[in-house]
């Protein structure tokens, strides 16, 4: 028997059954391991906390299947698929679900040994993080400032460090993030209800700002603010898909500093190399494993909850009570 995952309406989990799936050609059937819950994304659909006409109003349409970032062991190929076998490991875009169809594309990629389940079920996750990193453009010795440190937050802020950034600063309300950032290498936590936040910046600048801010929070009325935290001609990196619009004057925060503000969305990843953008889904996750296996990339530190699939309604109700207490919250499936 299958199962999945489904938000029937807002506040609504439920566990369903479904059909078994049987793969056609180019696909494969893969028996779920773990799941990682998006607690930004699914819990802005599950809780309807999205402005009515915008893009979340038309994602988010009910019943909605959900996860994003799934690790499962394939049982079964169908004609045509060439880079897995019966008994590897991939790591998939697949839903909360036992028992996926899964294509043999740039949508499913190999485990490495070196590499658990948990820290795989976490990889959709880290390359949300990476292109927004990307998109940065950060060089060595730039100032970095990542705000929001949820999970997307925490591995931002982790791969801006790999890229050379110093110091990297993390900001955030809640002192059990601020605490884990810390552990994972930050230079500089910062509360997000300071009052001095820009002042604490310019200290650990030198006075001389941000080069960088990285907005995760999704917040879009805190947006005016993080701006005022770089220097002149700094730049801004949108990687949250904020709920909202945000107001702010394009002379002062703009155009007179020449701030230059960079939209980062997981869905501009190239799908083909070329000699201008290599950087494919395909390519950012070998390297995302190549990260883990080494040592440098910090996943599983950060799960704090795990719950098995028929709970699931538990771990969803924990993070809608308190989502600032939990750090990457995984779905266990195997029996």
């Amino acid at each position: 028997m299958n199962h999945r995952v489904v938000f029937a309406g807002v506040n609504q989990i439920e566990i369903e059954p479904c059909e078994m799936p049987s793969p056609g050609p180019g696909q494969m059937l893969v028996r779920t391991i773990k799941t990682a819950i998006s607690t930004g994304t699914e819990l802005t659909i599950l809780t309807g906390e999205y402005p009515q006409g915008s893009g979340w109003e038309e994602y988010g349409t009910f019943p909605f299947y959900a996860g994003y970032s799934n690790v499962g062991e394939v049982l079964e190929v169908g004609a045509a698929v060439t880079r897995f076998s019966a008994g590897d490991r991939a790591a998939s875009g697949a839903n909360h679900c036992a028992y996926a169809l899964v294509g043999d594309g740039g949508q499913a990629h190999p485990v490495p040994e070196g590499v658990s389940d948990e820290a795989a079920a976490l990889y959709m996750l880290v390359q949300i993080p990476i292109h927004g990193v990307r998109r940065a453009g950060i060089q060595m010795g730039e100032s970095v400032v990542v705000y929001g440190l949820g999970v997307i937050g925490q591995f931002a802020l982790q791969l801006a460090r790999i890229d050379g950034a110093r110091p990297a600063i993390g900001v955030d309300l809640s002192a059990f993030r601020r605490d884990l950032a810390h552990s994972l290498g930050a230079d500089l936590v910062i509360d997000g209800a300071d009052d001095d936040i820009a002042a604490q910046v310019k200290a650990a600048t030198r006075g001389r700002m941000a080069d960088c801010v990285i907005e995760i929070t999704g917040v879009a009325e805190l947006i005016p603010a993080e701006m005022d935290l770089l220097r002149r001609q700094g730049r801004i990196v949108i990687l949250s898909s904020p709920r909202g619009e945000t107001n702010f004057n394009f002379h002062d925060s703009c155009n007179a500093p020449s701030t230059t503000i960079i939209g980062a969305h997981n869905g501009s990843h190239p799908q083909y190399e070329t000699p201008y953008n290599p950087w494919t889904p395909v390519r950012n996750v070998e390297l995302i494993f190549d990260l883990i296996a080494s040592g440098e990339l910090h996943v599983e530190e950060l799960v704090t909850h795990r719950y098995n699939w028929e709970d699931a309604a538990d771990g969803y109700e924990m993070l809608m009570e308190d989502r600032g207490q939990a750090g990457a919250v995984i779905l266990e499936w195997e029996e």
